[in-house]
């Protein structure tokens, strides 16, 4: 897919680029960065002990304290355990560090402002009085999960929406430049990672003819692309382009939990027509310019009609959180009924780690829960948690028929460990694990019943369940969940079973180590 370098902007030099990607990766930065506090708050902790008499009664009234305190909390019971865990291992040290934890230091102020600003943009999204009335006599279920929707974060369900399915990452880029060539009015990007190269190039040039043209474009993306691939003054080339651009949570040199919370959407809006959302980035392995993990093997949804509306909001919400004085225009990017009618219902949502509701688990689970016949799930993680553990047992002991494809080839070994040791458990359930022998699965997708799906960002971790602001669009009854069903079916024959016999012969090193960080994954 190589393009004429006359059709792309690169704003780097190859050695401009954040060093650290050689050396650790995105996932150990944000690791890093954790550790980093860690070992302040040990200084803190060794300040303290010449200040208070840490004797063996003093820590061990604290520590049954801290562990009380843990047991009544509203954690769920794997968060609870890896921290009961963590507070007895590490007398004192450990009680602190929940405490640190817990208090929210550094991003208390944006909690306060996402809130805020959530609770304004309520009256933005479009009213769907009418259907809700309908569902509730026709469809229960999909009532019943857009009251969830509804209340969790303003978002609506929305009927006459176009939904187009793309099974590879370059097909949707594709797409995506035809689109965004298409753009007259705005142009709203947010992306997890952003990478110099043949993707985000030909992106950049058509961005910036854009803005030559007139065309409002505004671009995100998140702050740990300034230590793993960007330079600190990559906004300010952006701009010298005509190009509004933000970095969400940009690393600062100052003790903080706010790291631990990313975003992790893949966001476009054009226009208010179309929007598109799902696993892939804007770097060129995500669309098989460059292997780095054998074939890289991504999913996208594409959709139009009124519903585009609530990821353009969803955007404005989280571009408002550094802004004063903020305004929405809904009259300026909002969306339009389409014509032509379009079967099936959809709600596109986000998922913010800033307040109690886990929106992503919660459609998961719902889908898990409601299933009749199948539930087919493709995700590059598999780091779970009791509750969803759970959830996936009971579907394949009551007759449901669940798979799950995972990558063959890992990006990270320790994690793809941690992955595998819930195989086990899982396939004495009769769940049925693959992995994708080409090489990694990167795509994010719940598929039900020949009528249900999701195509998002939400993987099945820890991090995307609970410290990732995450986006999706569930799909019920629309044109694409058949070819969601024949991407899965093709997908599966090119993907190897595990069986039982294949655990045996894991590593038992990997094996082994995967087990005790299991403990503390809730933590991650």
């Amino acid at each position: 897919m190589s393009a004429n370098k006359s059709n792309q902007i690169l704003l780097l030099k190859r050695s401009k680029r954040g060093i650290l990607r050689i050396v650790i990766g995105r996932t150990g930065i944000v690791f890093l960065l954790l550790f980093v506090q860690i070992l302040a708050l040990i200084r803190i902790f060794r300040f303290l002990e010449g200040l208070i008499p840490f004797t063996v009664g003093t820590l061990l009234i604290f520590t049954i304290i801290m562990v009380l305190y843990v047991i009544n909390s509203e954690h769920n019971t794997s968060v609870k355990l890896s921290w009961i865990t963590l507070i007895m291992l590490l007398p004192g040290f450990g009680g602190l560090l929940y405490i640190f934890i817990q208090t929210d230091i550094g991003h208390r102020t944006i909690k306060k402002r996402v809130k805020k600003i959530v609770k304004e943009t309520q009256s933005e999204f479009s009213d769907q009085e009418d259907l809700m009335d309908r569902l509730k006599i026709e469809n229960k279920g999909l009532y019943n999960l857009a009251t969830y929707t509804g209340k969790s974060g303003g978002y609506p369900v929305y009927e006459n929406s176009s939904t187009k399915y793309f099974p590879l990452g370059e097909d949707a880029f594709k797409e995506m430049l035809i689109q965004i060539e298409k753009a007259e009015k705005f142009i709203f990007m947010e992306y997890f990672i952003v990478d110099e190269g043949v993707m985000w190039g030909q992106i950049l040039k058509i961005l910036s003819d854009k803005v030559k043209q007139g065309v409002e474009v505004r671009f995100m993306y998140d702050g740990t692309n300034e230590f793993a691939l960007l330079p600190h003054s990559y906004p300010d080339k952006l701009r010298k382009l005509g190009i509004q651009c933000k970095v969400f949570s940009p690393i600062r040199p100052f003790l903080s939990t706010h790291y631990n919370y990313r975003d992790h959407r893949k966001i476009l809006v054009v226009d208010g027509e179309v929007a598109f959302t799902g696993g892939i980035n804007l770097a060129d392995e995500y669309i098989n310019e460059i292997e780095v993990y054998g074939h890289w093997k991504d999913t996208v949804i594409m959709i139009k009609g009124q519903s585009v509306e609530s990821f353009t909001i969803m955007f404005l919400q989280l571009w408002n959180t550094s802004e004063e004085n903020r305004t929405y225009m809904m009259d300026s990017y909002g969306s339009k009924e389409l014509a032509v009618k379009e079967r099936g219902y959809v709600i596109p949502y986000g998922d913010s780690p800033l307040d109690n509701d886990k929106v992503g688990q919660m459609i998961y689970m719902d889908i898990l829960n409601r299933a009749e016949d199948y539930v087919y799930i493709m995700t590059p993680y598999l780091i779970l948690d009791g509750e969803m553990v759970t959830s996936l047992q009971f579907a394949a002991r009551r007759g449901v028929d669940v798979k799950i494809i995972l990558p063959h080839i890992a990006d990270k070994k320790f994690v793809f460990a941690q992955s595998r040791s819930h195989y086990k458990e899982l396939i004495d359930s009769g769940v049925k694990i693959y992995e994708y022998t080409p090489g990694f699965m990167h795509a994010k997708q719940f598929l039900s019943d020949d009528k249900k799906a999701v195509v998002g960002t939400v993987n099945l971790d820890y991090r995307s369940l609970y410290h990732h602001f995450e986006c999706g669009l569930y799909m019920e009854g629309t044109s694409a969940i058949s070819d969601i069903k024949l991407d899965f079916k093709n997908t599966l024959e090119i993907s190897h079973r595990v069986s039982l016999d294949d655990i045996k012969n894991y590593n038992v090193f990997m094996t082994f180590t995967a087990r005790i960080i299991k403990i503390f994954a809730p933590l991650l």
